[in-house]
């Protein structure tokens, strides 16, 4: 569960021409476009799609795009030079200027569909025919795909446009959101929490957007104000962006019998990716039943891991639907995501999100996610029994992987060897009871401390003798077990390893997109800077500044404490 060092690779591509150059288009040359999509890419108005896995798109540029910052470390790993964030035609490509694409790039996009489903319940209310299909990516367009140092990565502009599927929307994103999931993806990669990663990150000094939003000071639970919001770019990056909806969609369509290619789409998308996501670990010479067996194995085993990360480091993804969940089992849509401060387990950032998506039930959202990806993909197995048992064993055993996952957290977070059900139950009632900080509070208990005196530090309200004689006895219990354990300095440093020291505090994001909006970068960089090393000591400034609990003033406030979807 620690944060893993990245290969770093000596830059070679210094120069577009280079860039172009390790194009590879995977996705656009083994499956099949939309057969009503425009040959040009001009396909910008919403319209249902009944077939295909992609829509060819072109992104629409943001006008008088300005660079703002990029992730080194990503920029590290691709072996690209840092200068080439700086250069006009990739600058212009990642603010959605696709003209200036050279062969063998494409001067397309595209743009995928999915289904959507809501805690296992099929939806297509928001669709606008009715239909369902009108849903899929409204704003966000893949530009690239290539290899880099043997692997392949797609790179997809948030923000670049309206598609097909953008529900009569404009297909921008706002400055505030794309600084958010810029940093969010840069901080959960230094946990060692698989994520999509960010590339770069470009903002319009023209063109403005309209969106709902919280006036100065506000405590409504709903936004109460319109503000007009610098339209910006944000570069996601990962192997692929297939999401359980994308796969739902085609078994949906088999299901309804919309169209006789249905199967075979679907099969040709869950062998794509095997191919991108899997390739290493399923063996391509096996029969393909057996294939799709070992994708439903594997695709649990990331997905109950990362759940149990993401209750690690305090993460709450917000809205988990089945189209946010990335069939690679990594994190990937950070829209109304947020960390926990004060620790609760309902804990839910967004105002539309309710208990099913809030901290501590993320585990029962993953199962409801899980189970519509099992049953997507079980039409492939039709006919084959003993294919089919085995499917239904390994989606009956969902529920005990990922308790075992959890357990095996909670162990790790507190220092002990096996997991203890009443030491850590007892241990959760008492921090919720204390009112405690989160992160602070398991920081400072990876010093194993023999006093309650610096876990008090991590509470947010003073607490009763009667609880402090409580957390005495639990204190004194834990010691003794990690005595018992081993010795008491190592387990220190593995704890710190577990249990970062600096966390995601919404009200100290919120300056840094405040401040470029008036075209000041630097706490954007700071807060880079702070979360490339969320494990570390730092130095005594950015201490004072960054590790502290939540000011009283917070508590509440719309766009810090809460917020709506709206990016």
């Amino acid at each position: 569960m620690p944060a893993t060092s990245s290969t770093f690779e000596t830059p070679t591509t210094k120069t577009f021409a280079e860039f172009s150059q390790l194009a590879d288009y995977s996705l656009m040359d083994s499956l099949q476009a939309d057969p009503q999509a425009t040959s040009d890419g001009h396909d910008h108005q919403a319209r249902q799609v009944f077939s295909g896995h992609y829509v060819p798109v072109t992104p629409t540029p943001i006008p008088a795009s300005e660079y703002i910052t990029h992730s080194k470390s990503l920029f590290n790993e691709l072996g690209l030079s840092h200068e080439l964030a700086l250069d006009e035609q990739f600058r212009r490509l990642f603010s959605g200027d696709i003209t200036v694409a050279k062969e063998p790039m494409r001067q397309l996009g595209w743009a995928t569909g999915y289904a959507l489903s809501i805690y296992g319940t099929e939806y297509i209310q928001q669709c606008p025919f009715g239909t369902g299909n009108g849903y899929g990516d409204g704003r966000a367009i893949s530009v690239f795909e290539g290899l880099f140092n043997g692997r392949r990565w797609e790179m997809q502009l948030k923000g670049g446009g309206p598609t097909p599927y953008c529900r009569g929307a404009d297909g921008r994103a706002v400055l505030r959101s794309s600084v958010r999931e810029f940093l969010a993806q840069e901080y959960m990669q230094a946990l060692g929490v698989p994520t999509s990663r960010s590339l770069t990150l470009y903002v319009s000094r023209s063109e403005t957007v309209t969106r709902p939003w919280y006036s100065k000071n506000s405590r409504s639970t709903d936004p109460d104000i319109m503000m007009d919001n610098p339209a910006a770019i944000t570069t996601r990056v990962a192997p692929s962006f297939l999401r359980v909806g994308q796969l739902e969609l085609f078994a949906r369509r088999i299901r309804s019998k919309t169209h006789q290619d249905a199967l075979n789409e679907l099969q040709m998308l869950v062998k794509h990716l095997i191919g991108r996501n899997y390739q290493h670990l399923i063996n391509p010479s096996l029969p393909f039943s057996d294939q799709v067996v070992e994708l439903a194995h594997l695709f649990r085993g990331r997905l109950t891991s990362l759940v149990a990360n993401w209750i690690r480091i305090g993460y709450c993804q917000g809205n988990f639907n089945s189209d946010n969940c990335a069939a690679g089992g990594f994190t990937l849509d950070y829209g109304p995501f947020g960390f926990c401060e004060l620790f609760d387990p309902r804990f839910q950032p967004w105002t539309g999100g309710g208990d099913h998506f809030s901290f501590f039930n993320q585990p029962v959202a993953a199962e409801a996610n899980y189970q519509m990806f099992w049953a997507a993909i079980r039409p492939l197995l039709t006919g084959n029994t003993e294919a089919l048992v085995r499917l239904d064993e390994i989606r009956d055993g969902f529920a005990k992987s990922m308790e075992q996952e959890i357990e095996t957290m909670w162990a790790k977070k507190l220092g002990l060897i096996t997991y203890d059900a009443t030491l850590v139950n007892e241990l959760l009632q008492l921090m919720a009871l204390s009112k405690v900080d989160y992160t602070i509070f398991f920081r400072k208990l990876s010093h194993i401390p023999a006093q309650l005196t610096s876990l008090k530090e991590s509470f947010y309200l003073p607490s009763s003798d009667q609880v402090d004689l409580q957390w005495n006895s639990w204190l004194q219990r834990w010691r003794d077990r990690i005595r018992r354990g081993g010795d008491l300095r190592l387990t220190s440093e593995a704890m710190k390893r577990i249990n970062p020291k600096y966390t995601w505090r919404e009200w100290l994001i919120a300056p840094a997109y405040k401040k470029a909006e008036e075209g000041d970068y630097e706490l954007i960089k700071e807060l880079q800077a702070v979360f490339s090393n969320p494990y570390d000591e730092q130095s005594s400034e950015v201490e004072t500044k960054y590790d502290r609990l939540k000011p009283k003033k917070f508590f509440n406030a719309g766009g810090v404490s809460h917020y709506s979807c709206s990016s």
